[in-house]
């Protein structure tokens, strides 16, 4: 019975070391596609997050593209 009860409290341990260890869930940057990057920033206590767009936008009358960056607050309620 000793044994299930050591074998038990080192594997709630073992959890909880790997839990506490672990880095902060974040979304990072995804490149390619339509925009040529797409970065999500932290989790703010409110539930919200920034998220900046950077895309190619063509000249009016010119066929150069020159990047353009956007960022919104996007969250749960919140779709710019």
């Amino acid at each position: 019975m000793k044994q299930y009860i050591f074998a038990g409290l080192a594997a709630v341990l073992t959890v909880a070391a790997l839990l506490g260890s672990a880095p902060q869930a974040n979304a990072g940057c995804q490149y390619g596609g339509i925009a040529v990057s797409m970065c999500d920033g932290p989790t703010q206590p409110d539930g919200t997050w920034p998220r900046c767009v950077i895309f190619n936008a063509s000249s009016s009358g010119s066929s150069y593209r020159s990047p353009e960056k956007r960022c919104d607050q996007m969250g749960p309620d919140l779709h710019p």
